[in-house]
């Protein structure tokens, strides 16, 4: 019987590393808690059985994202989820644990419906970017852009905010 191999080993540590910011991602974008458990959990599954076959990948943590952006645009093709403001109308509050939290969960309430107004392509730029904290050459990697071009969306997409803000 083998041991482990390479690509198990980096998958268990990406594992480690990423799946409550995969989870997060996934959250952001469709705002359903189970949804968002079911996709960061498939986008696991689909990154093994890549890596299984023995594929290359020379950056697992944008691939993730890739694989992770890819199963939500194909969830929102499937069914259309509700938005940040319908959950907020339904009665969805951020809950904190005193006043200084719910002033951080408002203003973070605040900035999220900001970055939802951005065009899309801004919108995903600023959202991987400050959400995520991933770097414009990872957010490259995982929407197929080039960095250039992630950096500039990412500058329009602030200069975007401080309009909606001003």
């Amino acid at each position: 019987m083998q041991g482990p191999t390479p690509q198990h080993d980096d998958f268990l540590r990406a594992y480690d590393q990423y799946a409550d910011a995969i989870f997060r991602h996934c959250y952001y974008r469709v705002y359903d808690r189970e949804k968002a458990k079911e996709l960061s959990q498939e986008c696991f599954m689909k990154t093994w059985e890549y890596l299984s076959q023995g594929k290359p990948v020379d950056n697992l943590r944008a691939f993730l994202y890739r694989v992770a952006n890819n199963l939500i645009i194909d969830s929102s093709r499937k069914k259309k989820e509700s938005s940040l403001d319908a959950m907020m109308d339904e009665g969805f509050e951020p809950v904190g644990a005193g006043p200084e939290s719910a002033t951080v969960a408002a203003e973070a309430g605040q900035m999220i419906a900001l970055i939802e107004r951005l065009d899309e392509k801004y919108r995903d730029a600023v959202r991987m970017r400050y959400l995520d904290d991933l770097s414009p050459k990872e957010i490259a990697a995982a929407l197929g852009e080039s960095e250039n071009v992630i950096s500039v969306r990412i500058h329009r997409g602030i200069k975007q905010l401080r309009e909606f803000m001003a």
